[in-house]
């Protein structure tokens, strides 16, 4: 299942898909216009962004370059009516991952959905960004704005915990059992100061945290 923010203001057209996506076990949010595209797409947590061109306020092309330009790597499948080959090559040099002419069938977006995410899920394994965050796993390296920040071993098993369970509460008890392993006695409060200085390390604003949420009660969840 993904996250998909649709953004098409032709209402059939966003029942359809919607409705298509919905039944293929996908979450899916409907906005039609660009402006708030432009504010909700930059959001934590999408999976995916299904973009028209043709909105009211501001079009598909500007909602791409805004995304982008917030160094948010979420992928995004463009779609209109604009059948010549200068607006696809302005879509994908904007950074748009595929692109689709209407009109289309819902068979073919749900097979071009399954494509960019099973290549954004494949590239996720060796590089994970979010916000100016890049991580490489396979160089056990943070950096930011492509400056290395240093981890502890302890940091990085944790941040790479996070990583893999992203959009799921964690419990502290889960925590202590996936980096430091099951048989290492660690108090609760310990945890909490390990997410402290990560979140030092990887928020903007550590006091209000955009990625690494305080889920009061239950643990931690990370969010991009």
């Amino acid at each position: 299942m993904a996250r998909i923010l649709l953004v098409e203001d032709d209402r059939d057209i966003a029942m359809l898909v919607e409705d298509d996506l919905t039944a293929e076990g996908h979450q899916v949010d409907v906005i039609s216009d660009g402006e708030t595209a432009s504010r909700r797409g930059i959001e934590p947590g999408w999976d995916l962004i299904i973009l028209d061109v043709m909105l009211p306020r501001r079009d598909g092309f500007d909602v791409c370059r805004d995304i982008r330009r917030a160094h948010v790597r979420t992928p995004i499948i463009i779609l209109t009516a604009k059948t010549h080959e200068a607006e696809k090559i302005l879509g994908l040099d904007l950074g748009a991952d595929d692109y689709m002419t209407k009109p289309f069938s819902p068979r073919e977006l749900r097979s071009r959905i399954r494509a960019v995410l099973r290549r954004v899920q494949g590239e996720a394994e060796d590089i994970c960004c979010f916000g100016d965050v890049e991580i490489d796993f396979v160089r056990a390296e943070l950096r930011r704005q492509g400056i290395p920040i240093e981890l502890t071993p302890l940091e990085f098993k944790l941040l790479n915990v996070f990583v893999r369970n992203r959009g799921r509460v964690l419990s502290r008890d889960q925590l202590i059992q996936k980096a430091w392993g099951g048989q290492t006695f660690v108090t609760e409060r310990a945890v909490d100061g390990h997410i402290v200085c990560l979140r030092r390390k990887i928020e903007d604003n550590p006091a209000q945290p955009r990625y690494l949420i305080s889920i009061r009660g239950l643990g931690y969840r990370f969010d991009i």
